[in-house]
């Protein structure tokens, strides 16, 4: 494709997709990625944007975006001054996206873009959230093998049943991206984390082809990260909102066993049966009651600073509102002079 006159399409205020594809030295892939995103939409008639996020490149990808955008309004770059991780370059893609469907595809080129009319389908199925499930991978061992584990140990913890939770190639509803929060690692976590949220999510199976230019960024050393990320998750998705319920119960388990060993061997004491101040069991009674007693104090501190930080949108994910009063309700929050008129009317009804 020439790239040599502009392309200046209207973009209208509300776009069919968005297309977030972070890259890290891939300079060589961006052209060819560019051209079939391209082909893809326009033979199906889609509006769309293509949003590149240079996550700290030198090799000059970013010269390569800036033609692109310089010949097709379409494209845009978003340049981190240096490299944040993938993460934040999804971050910072979703709060820049303004299509209704959000994609984010990998620059190296082996996610498909001939796959972007399956996704379509799926997300006009029903689901919030579709994912890729690469059946066939084009990777070696080292990166294969701490995959399988990884998808394993998350499918168990949340209770989901995606093969490919590490596919970069994912579509979204745009509403429900407000809700993620992606920082470090988490990345990895997103089809989870949308579905702690209530949202529903999908998989295809998608092509993966093989790399044709540079090499992986990614190995056996994430299975580290990867495990203290899942560890993260899961305690933020399920304890955020109820810290207490985790140490509390912890706490509690661990001090009544303290408390069991402690009466054992006082019975054991009165009925004068030995000595009970040399004895090991003794040290890890008090231990435990010691330990629950500190988790329980950890709870409840937690739950303290809880009740002072929650924001409201943390309690809950709405789907939907309906119904008169709720429209009322929402025309009165949005104007705050009908507000004050409404608190005054409701004092003076006091």
């Amino acid at each position: 494709m020439s790239y040599s006159y502009k392309i200046e399409p209207e973009l209208p205020e509300a776009l069919d997709c968005s297309f977030v594809i972070p890259f890290f030295n891939e300079a060589e892939s961006l052209p060819i990625l560019y051209d079939e995103i391209v082909d893809e939409c326009e033979a199906a008639n889609r509006t769309f944007e293509l949003i590149f996020v240079d996550d700290g490149s030198n090799d000059g990808g970013t010269d390569i975006v800036r033609t692109l955008s310089a010949t097709d309004e379409r494209v845009s770059l978003i340049r981190f001054r240096r490299n944040f991780g993938k993460s934040a370059a999804l971050s910072a893609g979703f709060a820049a996206a303004h299509g209704d469907i959000v994609f984010t595809m990998d620059a190296d080129l082996q996610d498909n873009p001939k796959e972007i009319a399956a996704f379509l389908a799926a997300i006009d199925a029903g689901h919030d959230c579709v994912t890729g499930w690469k059946q066939v991978r084009n990777d070696p061992l080292d990166k294969t093998l701490p995959s399988k584990l990884f998808n394993g140990a998350v499918n168990r913890a949340f209770g989901l049943q995606i093969h490919d939770h590490n596919c970069g190639f994912k579509a979204y509803r745009r509403e429900m991206l407000s809700e993620l929060e992606m920082y470090g690692e988490l990345h990895r976590f997103v089809p989870a984390l949308l579905h702690a949220r209530g949202y529903t999510v999908g998989q295809i199976p998608v092509e993966h082809r093989a790399r044709r230019f540079g090499k992986s960024k990614f190995g056996a050393k994430r299975l580290v990260k990867g495990a203290l990320d899942l560890l993260t998750v899961w305690l933020t998705t399920r304890y955020a909102a109820r810290p207490l319920h985790l140490f509390g119960g912890g706490g509690l388990v661990l001090s009544m066993l303290g408390m069991a060993i402690l009466g054992y061997l006082s019975v054991l004491w009165v009925l004068g049966l030995g000595p009970i101040g040399d004895r090991p069991l003794l040290m890890l009674g008090m231990l435990l009651v010691l330990f629950g007693g500190q988790m329980i104090g950890v709870g409840l501190v937690a739950e303290i600073v809880l009740r002072r930080t929650i924001a409201e949108d943390d309690k809950y994910s709405i789907a939907e509102r309906f119904g008169g009063a709720l429209e009322r309700d929402l025309a009165t929050l949005s104007n705050p002079e009908r507000a004050d008129n409404a608190r005054q009317r409701h004092s003076a009804k006091n």
